[in-house]
């Protein structure tokens, strides 16, 4: 009973902050990749990303290929379902060259 309790608070609490998410005109995802996601995770994100396709607009940065997002997810099929909804509507910006902080770093070779 305790344990059914405390589930169904956490999904309360994960309701009212995927509610607050939804409710933003931008969606910001930084370092999508950076960490990896256990199966609970992914499937999460993967709901932000149904929420918001076609209602909010949704700025992702990565230093991953789309090609690797299954790893990400822990899942290629999740994966696509995710680009195939950014694709539709999303433009590409890449950066190549140097990275602005080491450009920028303090500590230099010398």
């Amino acid at each position: 009973m305790a344990s059914a309790l405390c589930a169904l608070a956490c999904e309360r609490r994960l309701d009212r902050e995927a509610a607050l998410i939804g409710k933003g005109r931008l969606l910001v995802i930084d370092e999508l990749g950076f960490l990896s996601l256990d199966a609970d995770g992914a499937r999460l994100l993967f709901q932000v990303f149904v929420d918001a396709y076609e209602r909010q607009s949704v700025v992702i940065t990565t230093n991953l290929e789309s090609s690797w997002w299954g790893s990400v997810f822990g899942d290629d099929q999740m994966a696509a379902a995710v680009i195939d909804r950014i694709v539709h509507h999303g433009r590409l910006v890449q950066f190549r060259g140097e990275s602005y902080r080491v450009r920028h770093a303090l500590m230099q070779e010398g």
